[in-house]
């Protein structure tokens, strides 16, 4: 059976979620095949901010323009697997030494130099910047999705880079044209 790939889609976690790691977020689906799935947390911020994490790594924000617009922006949770490791999900896609192209526009990675460039000269300037991602093993998403756990809607990039995280989640119900706040803790199964 092959498997339909979920990649530059959110994932929207059902209310009934109750694993910690994943109430109440949105999911932004970067690889999806055979072998599993990896994804970012896009609407959970984390209290250190991009100044603190380039501090920690020692690159220093050299241009006017990079300590502008990167030094208040949050560091973000993006899944509880290798949370020590960042991953910096931006457009556009450009040409890094580690990096995922998701789509034509944005891409996802981890190597120092995207860190190095953000700091010299404030590109790419679109960046969510993460510790940990989100994974799941092969057939792992897809038994998730059949027990109702998430909804799933093609992705916005927008949604990612110009909504404030809080919006992030209800802005992308809105692509389903459901409001989240009204959708029920209980699913069925026809």
């Amino acid at each position: 059976m092959e498997t339909v790939s979920l990649a530059n889609h959110f994932l929207i976690a059902m209310p009934a979620m109750d694993d910690p790691n994943f109430s109440r977020t949105l999911t932004f689906i970067c690889e999806h095949n055979a072998d599993g799935a990896i994804g970012i947390i896009v609407n959970r911020p984390t209290d250190m901010n991009l100044a603190g994490l380039f501090d920690r790594v020692s690159i220093p924000l050299e241009d006017q323009a990079a300590e502008t617009r990167f030094a208040e922006l949050p560091v973000y949770f993006g899944g509880p697997v290798q949370t020590d490791r960042g991953f910096v999900l931006h457009r556009p896609a450009g040409q890094w030494q580690s990096s995922l192209n998701i789509s034509d526009s944005i891409a996802l990675t981890s190597s120092r130099d995207i860190l190095q460039a953000m700091a010299g000269t404030g590109e790419p300037a679109e960046v969510l910047v993460s510790l940990g991602y989100a994974g799941w093993t092969a057939g792992q998403l897809e038994w998730e999705l059949s027990q109702n756990s998430w909804l799933t809607v093609g992705a916005d990039a927008n949604i990612i880079f110009a909504t404030p995280p809080e919006e992030r989640l209800p802005a992308a119900m809105q692509l389903l044209g459901v409001d989240f706040a009204k959708l029920s803790e209980v699913a069925g199964h026809a």
